[in-house]
């Protein structure tokens, strides 16, 4: 019994590090996003002035083209659910028993938002550190294996 708990313990501490991990990737994610939509129109201006030479450019059409480009990689809601899968699973860890099952379930949920995370990422950066998000979610997942 007491050899449960203490591989509870180490359990317990060794999740509770790998969420602190995932906190870290989604706060570089974060902050990467805006400068990512901000390197854009940059790009999007120079390419302009490139091919339209001496031609006005109508502000409003890069306007346009940077919003659409930036609802297109957009990961705010699925960072504020992957924050909130963390804090609940924080939450279950400190329940007594019974949270194996309740745990798998949220690192599904995890992964859920990492894909996507992943499949909009537009930049190397952000999909290097949704890639870290996965891994870190899957050595959760394996470690959840061992809980009851």
């Amino acid at each position: 019994m007491e050899t449960r708990k203490t591989e509870g313990a180490k359990l317990k501490k060794d999740i509770l590090s790998k969420l602190n991990n995932l906190e870290e990737q989604i706060v570089f994610i974060e902050e990467r996003s805006p400068q990512i939509v901000a390197e854009y129109r940059a790009k999007l201006e120079e390419k302009m002035k490139e091919l339209l030479a001496d031609t006005q450019i109508e502000e409003n059409r890069i306007a346009a083209e940077v919003i659409l480009f930036a609802d297109k990689i957009c990961t705010d809601e699925e960072v504020v659910r992957l924050k909130s899968h963390i804090r609940h699973m924080r939450d279950t860890l400190e329940e007594k028993e019974g949270i194996g099952r309740k745990l798998d379930f949220i690192a599904q949920e995890m992964n859920r938002e990492a894909n996507t995370i992943l499949s909009k990422a537009n930049d190397i950066e952000v999909s290097n550190h949704a890639i870290s998000l996965k891994t870190e979610i899957e050595k959760i997942r394996e470690q959840i294996q061992n809980i009851e």
